[in-house]
């Protein structure tokens, strides 16, 4: 690769990381400011038909950056680091992720049954932040722009809703408004680092270092985009008017198509 070729590849990379910084200085703000809104309004949750709808997009975009992005970049990834390797460690690691996303959730569900509220909005919490973590660290590593575009669009259609949820569900457990406020900042917080540690990510595997690191990464935010994606979609999205779920699975499959143009562009 001549020298020319090497400085457009830097200019690149500093600019996809520009990029990046800002987008999680944005997603930061917008979770403040969605949260915040009923710690002032002291408002009951209401999800309206575009919170539902941009649910759905985000959904499908998740859906299509598992499938079609990290799970096989993992794969190809573990093939470069461990050729002579029979064991699908991608899969393996992918389907971890899934099951550990579900068993959260149903220690949410059992804890909710038992009448344990000390506990439930701590383990929502917790669930909320493990998937921000992730979302950010998959936006962190995308390599081109346009796949850490789509990956943006899928985190701000649901962030401001996912924030807000959070906030009332705080609100409506009584909890302290300063412990409310730390756990708001918190959970802003977890998606803006999780770039930072996706793009640290990025930068190692460039470099030859780290490879590993980032094909079980991938695999592992598959699993949890892909659990996000379908049983959590579905638990929380029942709908009785055949329009409206019409509509949310068009937005769904909308998202999914957007991910594979990506993968045929890039």
């Amino acid at each position: 690769m001549s020298s020319y070729q090497n400085e457009n590849e830097q200019d690149y990379r500093v600019t996809l990381t520009i990029y990046k910084a800002i987008a999680a200085l944005f997603i930061f703000f917008i979770s403040i400011v969605t949260a915040a809104y009923p710690l002032k309004k002291k408002h009951s949750l209401s999800h309206t038909g575009s919170f539902i709808l941009g649910e759905a997009l985000a959904s499908g975009i998740f859906l299509g950056a598992a499938f079609l992005h990290m799970l096989p970049d993992s794969i190809r990834m573990i093939g470069e680091v461990a050729p002579t390797l029979s064991f699908p460690l991608p899969e393996a690691v992918c389907a971890g992720a899934f099951l550990f996303m579900l068993f959260l959730e149903q220690l949410s569900e059992i804890n909710t049954a038992l009448r344990s509220k000390n506990s439930i909005p701590y383990i929502v919490a917790l669930i909320l932040i493990i998937h921000a973590l992730v979302e950010g660290a998959a936006l962190g590593i995308g390599e081109t722009f346009s796949e850490a575009s789509m990956i943006f669009i899928a985190i701000i259609a649901h962030k401001g809703s996912e924030s807000f949820a959070l906030s009332v569900m705080l609100l409506r457990h009584k909890l302290p408004v300063r412990l409310i406020w730390l756990m708001i900042i918190f959970f802003s917080f977890m998606t803006p680092l999780g770039i930072s540690f996706g793009t640290a990510i990025d930068l190692l595997a460039l470099a030859g270092n780290g490879k590993l690191v980032a094909a079980l990464f991938d695999a592992f935010a598959a699993g949890t985009f892909f659990y996000i994606s379908t049983l959590h979609h579905i638990r929380f999205h029942h709908h009785t008017e055949d329009k409206q779920s019409l509509q949310e699975f068009a937005c769904l499959v909308l998202g999914l198509v957007a991910m594979g143009i990506v993968a045929l562009w890039n």
